[in-house]
């Protein structure tokens, strides 16, 4: 199933992000999350790519598997370092494992690199062109409400967003963010730039303390005071903090879907137990 239906659709959807395992070992264990993860009845599951492509084979063994459990895969696709030749070779391989979407991103550097190794794609919205020409894929895209660290301005960011558009992107996901008003302000830009695919917005519980910190450090996506007094407060109580980051995430949701933003994606860090907690919560709400 390509995920634009399900967004075209005033069904609310409920999705989580996988990343593959480091090592090849622990392949099985990540395809045991996905059997976990697919009885919770999520509507799709994305899996993350690794820099420069470096898990490419697990993720797809991954996105594979998430195929074969009924759900539809969401598989991320980078520019750095990329060439043609080997992007084509991975989208053949997605049609071989009947995965038909596909997140085009830029991708980060690789650890080690002061620079952006040599690629054929310069920005996400090359990629977006290729696979669209490439196969009928459904292309999802990412966008930041914040604006991504490296842009001079939101408004800035803002045009490379309308590009992917243009060059055939079907929705967009969000960057994690923790406070809805500046997420209802940045919808608000986003439609004045004429930007109107569907939306997903990407909500992170915080389940432990070292989250805040790398999150804030990876993403630059700021802590609301009220978020950060609430991981101060449960920071020595693991159990507690795990309670109140499900509690103020949910709470988000809940708020987002009140206000008719109905396509909600989270990042779960591989555990199933989240995904499942949230969905539970929401029962009732999903329904409507």
């Amino acid at each position: 199933m390509k995920i634009r239906d399900l967004l075209n659709s005033p069904k609310v959807t409920v999705s989580c992000e996988l990343f593959p395992p480091k090592k090849g070992s622990e392949l099985q264990n990540a395809l045991d999350i996905v059997h976990r993860i697919a009885e919770n009845g999520v509507d799709y599951m994305s899996v993350t790519y690794g820099a420069a492509g470096s898990a490419v084979g697990k993720s797809l063994a991954i996105a594979s598997e998430i195929e074969k459990c009924g759900v539809p895969a969401l598989a991320h696709l980078t520019c750095v370092g990329a060439r043609e030749e080997k992007i084509e070779e991975i989208l053949d391989q997605m049609k071989a494992n009947q995965i038909e979407n596909v997140l085009a991103l830029r991708g980060d550097l690789p650890q080690g690199m002061d620079a952006m190794p040599a690629s054929d794609f310069a920005h996400a919205s090359d990629l977006v062109a290729k696979i669209r020409k490439y196969g009928d894929f459904c292309i999802g895209g990412a966008t930041y409400p914040e604006g991504h660290p490296e842009a001079r301005s939101l408004d800035e960011d803002l045009e490379y967003t309308k590009r992917k558009v243009e060059a055939g992107c079907d929705f967009l996901v969000t960057q994690m963010f923790f406070d809805n008003e500046m997420f209802y302000n940045f919808m608000y830009r986003l439609l004045a730039k004429g930007i109107r695919v569907p939306v997903v917005a990407g909500i992170m519980p915080i389940t432990n303390a070292k989250q805040v910190e790398k999150i804030f450090t990876l993403s630059g996506t700021p802590i609301p005071s009220k978020l950060r007094a609430m991981v101060e407060r449960f920071a020595d109580h693991p159990e507690a903090l795990k309670q109140a980051g499900m509690a103020y995430a949910i709470g988000q949701i809940m708020d987002l879907i009140a206000n008719g933003f109905n396509h909600i994606h989270i990042y779960t860090m591989n555990k199933p137990g989240v995904i499942g907690g949230i969905r539970s919560s929401l029962s009732e709400v999903i329904k409507l």
